[in-house]
């Protein structure tokens, strides 16, 4: 291993923020992150993925682990059925990509998100209808008080919402190494009703997609409104959809009741975040060098050169004109570090 010092960390975040890493190292192997956790000569640390779910407001003066673990294998598969897994420094989308190369459906809504295979059940992401939980198997993670790989499963993963027990409880109490999935071989179960995977399809003048059609499809729905973080700093959807009780809906519903909604449950209703920002201004509104993306309202971006508290501060702006205007809260879904 080999540790580096006052490393910049612009190249390993989404959102392109240029702080620095008192120590740095990237880690390839369990052996090599046992070995940095059983070592008392670097008492602070932080461990990096693939930066996309972060917002980086300081320096941080600790030793950076970048977390590079490398490898996806078939576990095993039936007729129907296959278990894959993935080690969890693997591009997501490249390892939506192979799965969908080797005919594997389940996550093919799930495509060109950003971010590394570790962090994936952290967040439960979700798009388009699908969200991780759908499709996973179980996780190993390294707990980091006893330095053994342990096993968790779907239960034991406690997902809902954009959220699961690695972000509360087991927060920074574990390192993920590896999650599995289960997937479909044949019998795909496509779902193309959410959001406008279905007129795309349309436009694509496919009549009966596979789940490739689906991938591409979502490909090119998020290409048209999210911005490539490689061209434009962002992390993708900076803010959670909201969730309220069907008593604050009904009393949201009477002032607009044009807005967008989604039943959850017999007493919850999901509201989109970006109508609400949209509708409180701040769409495609820029501020210098930094502001919210012109064509989706949940993205804030980087044009180059802002710096995290910037980017927090106008965070904490849209939350409180969002609040004030809808009587509505709503949370940052990135880490604020």
């Amino acid at each position: 291993m080999h540790i580096q010092h006052n490393i910049s960390l612009k190249p390993y975040n989404t959102f392109g923020i240029d702080v620095k890493a008192k120590q740095f190292v990237s880690v390839s192997s369990i052996e090599e992150l046992k070995d940095i956790y059983s070592s008392s000569a670097y008492p602070q640390k932080f461990i990096l993925g693939g930066g996309s779910n972060m917002l980086l407001t300081k320096d941080i003066d600790a030793l950076v682990i970048h977390l590079n673990l490398k490898g996806k294998q078939i576990i095993s598969q039936s007729d129907n059925k296959v278990l894959v897994q993935s080690l969890a420094g693997e591009n997501w989308h490249e390892f939506v990509l192979w799965t969908l190369e080797n005919d594997f459906g389940g996550l093919e809504n799930l495509s060109l998100i950003p971010g590394n295979v570790g962090t994936s059940p952290i967040q439960n992401i979700g798009a388009y209808g699908v969200e991780l939980k759908d499709v996973f198997h179980s996780c190993s993670a390294l707990n980091l008080e006893t330095l053994e790989i342990e096993t968790f499963t779907k239960d034991s993963c406690e997902f809902d919402y954009r959220n699961s027990i690695f972000k509360q409880h087991a927060k920074g109490k574990y390192i993920i190494t590896s999650v599995m999935f289960n997937l479909s071989v044949k019998e795909h179960t496509l779902h193309t009703n959410y959001g406008a995977i279905t007129s795309e399809l349309q436009a694509m003048m496919v009549t009966e997609p596979t789940i490739q059609d689906v991938s591409k499809a979502v490909i090119a729905i998020r290409e048209s409104k999210l911005p490539n973080p490689k061209e434009i700093g962002n992390s993708g959807s900076f803010f959670k959809n909201p969730i309220i009780s069907k008593s604050e809906f009904l009393k949201f519903k009477k002032n607009f009741p044009d807005a967008p909604h989604y039943i959850v449950s017999d007493e919850e209703v999901k509201v989109p975040a970006g109508w609400l920002i949209e509708h409180a201004g701040f769409k495609g509104k820029t501020f210098d060098n930094y502001g919210v993306h012109k064509k989706q309202a949940l993205v804030l971006v980087n044009y180059g050169g802002a710096n995290g508290n910037d980017i927090l501060k106008l965070s904490q702006l849209i939350q409180e004109t969002v609040a004030r205007i809808f009587d509505i809260n709503i949370e940052a879904e990135v880490n604020i570090i």
